[in-house]
């Protein structure tokens, strides 16, 4: 018997329940993994809220990210051995393939033998933010030197992680956020400029940093009425890429605006590139490189332990952390 974390019906943190369930041994082609750390991330608590892109059958595990040591082989895994350090690629399903747990299960291909240098709380706040953040900036908006991206959201684990990508490749970063109370963490994670929503206009701050040529690639986790001043201060030909949609609010079409500077309005999802073979093999040697000359470097806003993941969640949807939420094991 293993304890994983399961949630019998959608609702609140408090739906969450930490069970001990017997889990069967690997199948062919999978690992099976002691856990010593996970990523909490927002599709963990959309899905427990039954709002996710996946609709469970209850009761149902949850979790995209682990970290941990390999325990058992299944038949024909070859590039692995008992007892290796590995971190997991969140996988297109997380109902097929939950991580909360003190054991589970993955396909040896989502499995990766992370950098020695890494501890377990860093392994595992790894790969959902940098592969969105690739996927989006480097792999759809194909982002270079010069270049000006704006991203929402920016305090969160993939806003970070977009800025760290940005400096990487010469762009540059202009964070966008909700109050000034991260405006110097931001600029210390390296932003270039911090536009603050309940203090700056929007269109107005963009346009002043950017210049009349404009941003050419924004990335939105929020949606909502922040489109309209997001693209009114995009370049001509510029790319909108929306990866969340954090705003309850309606997200209105700037129908003008598109057309009069021919945008690109573009929804994403990771699977994107966790989904297709050489995508991620890109991804996972511009993600390790970075890691290991220390241009990308998860910043881990609190850590909790696995029997507080109800208190992790509560964290999480308290929309104060500044990073990643890691849960130890």
């Amino acid at each position: 018997m293993t304890r994983l974390v399961r949630f019998h019906q959608h609702g609140g943190p408090e739906v969450l329940r930490i069970e001990h369930v017997e889990l069967p041994p690997p199948g062919p082609g999978e690992v099976q993994i002691r856990v010593k750390a996970l990523g909490v991330n927002r599709a963990e608590a959309l899905l427990r809220a039954g709002a996710y892109i996946e609709t469970p059958k209850l009761p149902s595990g949850l979790g995209l990210e682990a970290a941990g040591v390999i325990e058992a082989l299944g038949e024909g895994v070859k590039d692995f051995a008992l007892g290796d350090a590995v971190s997991v690629i969140p996988p297109r399903s997380m109902i097929r393939w939950p991580a909360y747990g003190e054991l589970v299960t993955y396909p040896a291909e989502l499995v990766v033998k992370h950098p020695p240098s890494l501890d377990w709380q860093t392994a595992a706040a790894v790969w959902m933010q940098y592969l969105t953040a690739y996927g989006a900036l480097i792999d759809i908006a194909g982002l270079i030197s010069g270049d000006a991206v704006v991203i929402t959201a920016a305090s969160s684990s993939v806003g970070l992680a977009a800025i760290q990508i940005a400096n990487k490749v010469g762009a540059t970063a202009i964070a966008v956020t909700r109050t000034s109370a991260k405006r110097q963490a931001l600029l210390d994670a390296g932003a270039a400029e911090v536009v603050v929503l309940a203090e700056e206009d929007l269109t107005a701050r963009l346009s002043e940093i950017t210049g009349p040529r404009g941003a050419r690639v924004v990335l939105d986790a929020i949606g909502g009425p922040i489109f309209e001043p997001l693209t009114a201060a995009m370049a001509r030909g510029g790319i909108l890429i929306e990866y969340g949609g954090l705003s309850p609010e309606p997200t209105p079409f700037p129908l003008s605006t598109v057309l009069a500077k021919t945008l690109m309005l573009r929804g994403y999802l990771v699977h994107e590139i966790t989904g297709e073979a050489a995508k991620l093999e890109a991804a996972k040697a511009f993600i390790l490189e970075g890691l290991e000359d220390g241009t990308l470097s998860p910043v881990i806003d609190r850590t909790f332990a696995f029997d507080q993941i109800v208190e992790a969640h509560r964290y999480l949807e308290s929309n104060e952390q500044f990073g990643k939420i890691v849960v130890t094991i």
